[in-house]
């Protein structure tokens, strides 16, 4: 189903959510190894609970990548930021733990550490980066899926599936790049591509570490970044192109300001946030 959003009410039971979700939009195409999963780990202080990716989604999503193929070589990644170191993250939020079950059950799932990564020259050219030296890992993806919590953001007003991928830059100053933010996550979703996006939107937060918190209790997936944050903004009740980064993705192939959604009805999953 051509760039098509799925916007599901989540079960108690994450995995059978997921495997909802992905089933409306027609399911994994193209599974290669390595498959890289980027979930927003943006803190090491999430102080309403919500802020940072819980780990139980990604097992979930990992338990539905190897029933399609068990051999499959899955990476979970995340850089060094100002608000946090991610190895530190990855022990305090359950991912050491994660990493280490499905390693003795057999499954070739580790984390990396995009700052501790070796780089490598692209021949990328954005609005932003020219040229620029990413992580190879990123380079060598064959599946990337970007899962995001529903937030609002002071610099991009949301922060959803375009926004997680600021957090596959490697310098910890990331606040280096705020001036430029929005070329520059729209430039990351150009060289990346995902292939899967997925918004755990069950709580969405006022800010991206809150302080407020609303139950929304959805989860939206897409193929596409800016398809699946437009439907992600319009249930918190605002309008994709009055956000600037999501009207610039319009122009490179990164989906739709006016996606179809299935699933739930946008009307009835609506929660109005507060602009940020």
């Amino acid at each position: 189903m051509l760039d098509s959003v799925a916007l599901v009410k989540s079960e108690k039971n994450i995995e059978k959510t997921l495997e909802k979700g992905i089933g409306l939009i027609d399911g994994f195409k193209g599974l290669k190894s390595p498959v890289i999963i980027k979930p927003n780990i943006c803190t090491q202080t999430d102080k309403t609970g919500f802020a940072v990716v819980n780990v139980q989604v990604v097992e979930a999503l990992i338990k539905l990548i190897l029933k399609e193929n068990k051999k499959l070589s899955i990476k979970i990644v995340e850089s060094d930021s100002m608000s946090k170191f991610a190895d530190d993250t990855f022990d305090k939020f359950g991912y050491r733990d994660l990493e280490v079950r499905m390693q003795k059950s057999g499954f070739d799932v580790s984390l990396i550490n995009l700052s501790h990564s070796s780089i490598v020259d692209t021949k990328f050219e954005g609005n932003y980066f020219k040229n620029q030296k990413f992580p190879d890992i990123l380079v060598d993806s064959k599946f990337f899926i970007s899962i995001a919590v529903a937030k609002t953001h002071y610099l991009t007003f949301i922060t959803g599936s375009i926004k997680n991928l600021f957090g596959l830059l490697p310098r910890k100053d990331q606040s280096f790049y705020h001036p430029n933010i929005n070329n520059i996550i729209v430039d990351l979703n150009r060289f990346i591509q995902p292939e899967l996006c997925i918004i755990d939107a069950r709580v969405g937060l006022e800010g991206w570490n809150g302080p407020e918190s609303r139950s929304i209790n959805r989860f939206i997936i897409g193929t596409k970044p800016l398809s699946t944050d437009a439907t992600m903004a319009r249930i918190m009740g605002f309008e994709p192109e009055n956000i600037h980064h999501l009207v610039e993705a319009a122009k490179y192939n990164l989906g739709s300001l006016t996606p179809n959604v299935v699933g739930e009805k946008i009307e009835t999953s609506r929660v109005q946030f507060q602009p940020p």
